[in-house]
């Protein structure tokens, strides 16, 4: 029974990981990514130690249920796998505003369409309080008044 448990749980987290963005998946360096989605999408970055780690599958399941949300706000989220992180994302994610543990089993960070970060968590957010802090932000507060 313990098994098939490990297994779901797997599954799970290879059929999440494939939809939101990855990445190891990418060409490009993390860098070269949040540089491009700046002044136009928000990000959020989830790192975790190991892809079945229980607050990345817990966090990536709450935002596939509440993906109506995040497309209103122009949120991508992208994954980050400790093993699949190569050097120089590493590098960019400890010298940079983000204050990245390498050790963490699990961090996200809310990254505004600035390019700075606004908010770090280091335990699964709520989508509600996510949702709160977005659209407390100066540029949402604009994009809401236009809609």
């Amino acid at each position: 029974m313990r098994r098939l448990g490990l297994v779901s749980i797997c599954l799970l987290a290879f059929i999440l990981l494939n939809i939101m963005e990855s990445v190891a998946n990418q060409k490009k360096s993390l860098k070269a990514i949040l540089d491009e989605k700046k002044d136009h999408r928000r990000v959020v970055l989830l790192y975790g130690r190991d892809i079945n780690q229980g607050h990345l599958i817990e966090q990536q399941q709450a935002f596939m249920a509440a993906q109506e949300g995040l497309t209103e706000r122009d949120v991508d989220v992208i994954v980050l796998i400790n093993s699949e992180l190569a050097e120089p994302d590493r590098q960019y994610l400890m010298s940079h505003h983000f204050e990245f543990v390498p050790s963490d089993d699990f961090a996200g960070y809310l990254i505004g369409k600035d390019g700075l970060m606004k908010k770090k968590f280091t335990h699964p957010i709520a989508v509600d309080d996510l949702f709160k802090t977005i659209d407390a932000m100066p540029m949402r507060k604009d994009e809401m008044k236009k809609s």
